[in-house]
């Protein structure tokens, strides 16, 4: 390290009473680390007399007492010590604009000056120089750096392994190349406090020792990027057979992998399909752990020489990360074959180098969220082969800046960053690999894609969803209220902000013409729009059902035919809306194209309009394209009849408050189109069957004319010794709130020996309702509870609770299915309710109602399949593989005391156990030791 040996860190970290020092909270503990010549020479720990409470979080979170602190000096006593350890020493801290305010606070309460130390942020600093961490959680740090962190939310603790982050930290950005670290040193001025100083020193120090660009990097502009390597290897072998026999089967797994009949028999089964030129379709489910996509990867793999690819469907991000880094590298090492693969996903994904170009350079006013992403994505860049704004693991990306960065899917052939685009690069690959892997929603709006070859194969992995989510990659909604913002804005950048472009150039004859001319237009726009509210909410009255949500939003559900009628005079309605909107669109170009064209865009406050302007433009084309998809759908009788539409009044009294989203609820015609395109398709997944039937997928994935072959795999282990099945026989009536408060009571009483739980419910409002009577409880002070709907998104979530060494969730809903659990282990699924759909659901009302219109049976056709194969996926998230061992409690007694109970009992693999609540804790506790 060459940076920073002459300076003095004091690395500090407080634990106190609250958040908001002025409502009389205080500092309980006061931990620091020096560190000189970028070493930890001396750490101090000063526990604080706070005269007052501890409240119970806080107690739970640091594990400091009231007792540990009473007879203890206060704040008084150590405010000269800590004055003096911090003189002339460079505050750092994790959230420094916590810490620092909260000292000085305390500081000038007590008649000391405020601390004007420089002030580093170390959250900030470990983003940008570890731009792909999960999390930026001090713990979650020191678990992926491998810093050794005794004591968390301790300030002794907190503070030393802060210190190790600083310093490791620094190491990472002094490896960086030198043209990164002059781009993050020109940015870095708009992160919190002094931590700018950090880049600044670090390129400044090292520009002096003009070290040459390392071989593995490119620079292209300003910006360092990993060298590109695209293979164009093509795949002509000829003497690559098909392992026939087990015995061969068997000399190929030796020393690999073991060798398990019943997935050798699964690997059989699918080879027997592939070379059937008869067959189309077939369905196999096949049990958790049992290597299922070894089997077919295996199977379909010597079929690849021949210049037709395999497509692989999956659902899930996780799930297609597994099969390229897991799963394909562990069948190449088995097989020793010589095949490449590649993930296929929207260009949107993947970073516009032009766009983030750009981004940099145009316009420096932008707020720290975004400047912090820019500068983790330029570092970022020195490490990334693919591009790809997955890896770097954001929970969201809605971040205003991605809508500049997105690539949009072009081919970029005359950019300067052309040679070394990442969409284009990632064609490329995907064009000469042999596997592609795709979710099932870009699989269904691209599957006429040239990208998947001549005649490919297909396997629809976790196939139980793939009709699922077909239909949602075809629902959309048309937002009039946001139209209705998106004009207003439009009318404020046009005429009445300061720097309105009527203020700015209204003396300009041609600009003073242009804006006469729109302004009516976007008012007669305004009034088309309020003509299709009111004629959609004069349509109340013929609605399937209504549902009130907690925010006031009412719900209503339409069939088709009652909300469109025929001849209904809407779609003339909404044509006239598209010709508004189609004008409006053009004369606001009309005078971006002048701006553009007559001023002088250097300035920021120019280009900053510029730049809103064409974000409108953006926005209005987005209701362009939803309108048409609208408008074509109500053109289309024999496919309008399979939709649902559903309006949703923010204020249910007024009509402008109306909004449309529709629904497909018969996928079998987009099915069928997507089949047409692939050979030899597999179906495959752990829950495909009710008590052994496949009758029930087959309709819902529109497989009957394919007539299809079935297959049931058998476990490849003995699953009793993996899962034990307990059956609450005493638990009070589900809509009873004594059931909440029994379920509130076992998750405080009986999780001693858990780490990772997942309770499984089917209601928002009751997931709200247990988590607050459950997250300050000190029997749990050592879980991360974790709540749908409460602690951020599911990714997030599902994150947290990976990473955590203790955690709960209370999901529902994806939870059930949706979420893979990969990296972590479960000891515990909880059953709270057996999770039948809510029919007050406007999309479950809506496909009830179409089914009914058939004349089926809705609970025995529909309801019940579908709560089977849930139940089974809730099963499934606890025994992945032969290695797992965990218990699955059901507290739902209808089970017993229902008919269709029984149907729940036969989905189980094994015993069910039943057991009183009085003997629940023993059983959990004792688990581990049967």
């Amino acid at each position: 390290m060459v940076s920073f040996m002459n300076d003095t860190f004091a690395v500090v970290d407080l634990e106190t009473t609250g958040t908001q020092h002025e409502e009389n909270n205080h500092i309980i503990q006061f931990g620091c680390a020096i560190i000189k010549k970028m070493e930890v020479v001396k750490t101090y720990s000063f526990m604080i007399n706070p005269h007052c409470e501890i409240p119970i979080a806080v107690q739970n979170l640091t594990h400091i007492r009231n007792e540990d602190v009473t007879t203890q000096p206060d704040f008084n006593y150590y405010a000269p010590k800590i004055m003096k350890i911090l003189k002339n020493t460079i505050f750092v801290a994790h959230n420094v604009n916590f810490d620092l305010p909260f000292l000085n606070y305390e500081l000038i309460q007590h008649g000391y000056d405020a601390l004007t130390n420089k002030a580093i942020d170390t959250v900030e600093l470990a983003k940008i120089a570890f731009p792909t961490m999960p999390s930026y959680k001090l713990s979650d740090l020191t678990s992926h750096l491998g810093i050794k962190h005794q004591n968390p939310h301790k300030a002794d603790s907190d503070a030393y392994s802060t210190a190790i982050l600083l310093i490791k930290s620094i190491q990472a950005l002094e490896q960086l190349p030198q043209a990164t670290l002059n781009t993050l040193s020109s940015l870095a001025h708009g992160l919190i406090r002094d931590t700018a100083w950090i880049f600044t020193t670090i390129a400044d120090n090292l520009r002096k020792q003009k070290r040459p660009l390392a071989k593995q990097y490119q620079q292209v502009q300003h910006i360092i990027l990993q060298q590109q390597v695209i293979s164009n290897k093509t795949n002509n072998a000829t003497n690559v057979t098909f392992p026939l026999s087990d015995q061969s089967k068997n000399n190929l797994f030796k020393g690999k992998i073991n060798y398990r009949q019943p997935q050798v028999n699964l690997i059989n089964q699918i080879n027997k399909f592939i070379t059937d030129p008869q067959q189309r379709a077939f369905l196999v489910e096949a049990p958790n752990g049992t290597g299922k996509t070894f089997s077919y990867l295996f199977a379909y793999s010597y079929r690849l020489y021949t210049n037709r690819k395999l497509v692989i469907s999956t659902p899930t991000k996780v799930l297609q990360d597994q099969i390229i880094n897991q799963e394909i590298p562990q069948l190449l090492k088995v097989t020793n074959l010589d095949l490449q693969a590649e993930i296929v996903k929207s260009s949107n994904h993947y970073l516009d180098l032009d766009g983030f170009y750009q981004s940099l350079y145009q316009n420096r006013t932008v707020n720290r969220v975004t400047l912090t992403l820019q500068m983790r994505i330029l570092v970022w860049l020195t490490k990334t082969k693919t591009g790809d704004l997955d890896e770097l693991q954001l929970t969201t990306y809605h971040a205003p800046l991605f809508a500049k960065i997105s690539h949009p899917g072009d081919a970029r052939v005359g950019s300067i960053f052309a040679k070394v685009d990442f969409w284009n690069l990632a064609r490329q690959r995907q064009e000469a690999a042999d596997i592609l892997v795709t979710n099932h929603a870009y699989l269904a709006n691209h599957y006429h894609d040239t990208i998947w070859g001549q005649n490919p194969y297909l396997v629809i992995d976790e196939a139980h969803r793939f009709n699922e989510n077909v239909i949602n990659s075809r629902n959309d909604s048309f937002q009039f209220e946001s139209l209705w913002g998106e004009l207003n804005h439009l009318r404020n950048l046009l005429y009445y902000a300061d720097d309105s472009i009527l203020n700015q150039y209204g003396s300009d004859v041609q600009f003073n013409f242009l804006l006469e001319k729109l302004n009516p237009a976007i008012l007669s726009l305004i009034e088309a729009i309020t003509n299709l509210q009111r004629s959609l909410y004069s349509k109340k009255a013929l609605a399937v059902s209504s549902n009130t949500l907690a925010n006031g939003n009412l719900l209503l559900s339409f069939q088709a035919a009652d909300l469109f009628p025929q001849n209904s005079g809407f779609q003339k309605e909404i044509a006239n809306f598209q010709r508004k909107l189609e004008d409006v669109r053009q004369q606001t170009n009309q005078i971006i194209f002048k701006l553009y064209s007559e001023t002088d865009s250097s300035g920021i406050e120019q280009e900053a309009l510029l730049g809103d302007l064409t974000t409108q433009i953006d926005q209005l084309d987005s209701y362009i394209t939803q309108s048409y998809q609208l408008s074509d759908l109500l053109h289309k009788q024999n496919l309008l009849k399979h939709e649902g539409f559903i309006i949703t009044l923010t204020n249910p009294q007024d009509p402008l408050s109306v909004n449309l989203s529709w629904m497909m609820l018969d996928a079998s015609n987009e099915l069928n189109q997507i089949y047409e395109r692939f050979d030899h398709i597999l179906f495959v997944s752990a829950t495909l069957t009710n008590n052994n039937d496949f009758s029930f997928i087959i309709k819902q994935l529109a497989l009957a004319n394919l007539k299809p072959q079935t297959y049931i795999g058998a476990n490849t282990f003995e699953l009793k010794q993996n899962l034990e099945v307990l059956g609450v026989t005493d638990m009070p009536d589900i809509s009873s709130t004594n059931f909440d408060e029994k379920l509130a009571q076992i998750l405080v009483s009986c999780l001693k020996t858990k780490h990772h739980v997942l309770v499984l419910m089917t209601n928002l409002d009751k997931i709200r309702e247990v988590f607050s009577a459950i997250a300050n409880e000190p029997a749990l002070r050592d879980f991360e509870i974790l709540a749908q709907g409460v602690s951020g998104s599911n990714n997030r979530i599902t994150k947290r609770f990976s990473i955590a060494q203790q955690a709960i969730i209370i999901g529902a809903d994806s939870f059930w299915e949706g979420v893979d659990f990969h990296t972590c282990s479960i000891d515990l699924v909880i059953v709270a309710k057996l999770p039948f759909e809510s029919p007050d659901q406007p999309s479950v009302k809506l496909r009830q109602k179409n089914l009914q219109s058939q004349g089926i049976n809705v609970f025995a056709s529909d309801t019940m399949p579908r709560a089977i194969i849930k139940f089974k996926q809730g099963m499934g998230r606890l025994i992945r593989n032969e290695k797992d061992h965990g218990q699955f409690l059901i507290l739902d007694t209808r089970i017993w005391n229902m008919d269709y109970g029984i149907n729940f009992l036969d989905a189980i693999p094994v015993k069910i156990k039943k057991i009183k609540l009085n003997k629940l804790r023993n059983k959990l506790d004792n688990y581990d030791k049967r």
